[in-house]
């Protein structure tokens, strides 16, 4: 029997917002980085973690091979990251603005 899960719609925007809730009320990197790994298989977290890093590079200018060889990242996804970087819903940009 599979675990109650919202169907559609408003139901799936509430629990949407729930995590981000949970990822607020953790103010400390240890603390985030435990959750993640709780929350996240190795490969999902490996992959929220190679986004971060060409998001990062990209906002320094870093052509997408030269991110692709210094990450492995594939190509596909740096384009596909520039993308969101630029044409998103902001949340990279201001993640960005907080990082520095």
């Amino acid at each position: 029997m599979k675990p109650n899960r919202p169907a559609h719609g408003q139901d799936v925007k509430q629990a949407e917002l729930e995590l981000c809730k949970a990822l607020l009320r953790l103010k400390r990197p240890d603390d985030m980085r435990a959750f993640l790994r709780d929350l996240c298989t190795p490969a999902e977290l490996q992959a929220l973690v190679d986004r971060w890093q060409v998001v990062m590079m990209l906002s320094e200018g870093h052509a997408y091979r030269r991110i692709h060889e210094l990450t492995g990242v594939s190509v596909t996804t740096v384009g596909r990251v520039a993308r969101y970087l630029s044409d998103g819903h902001g949340g990279y940009g201001k993640a960005l603005n907080q990082h520095k």
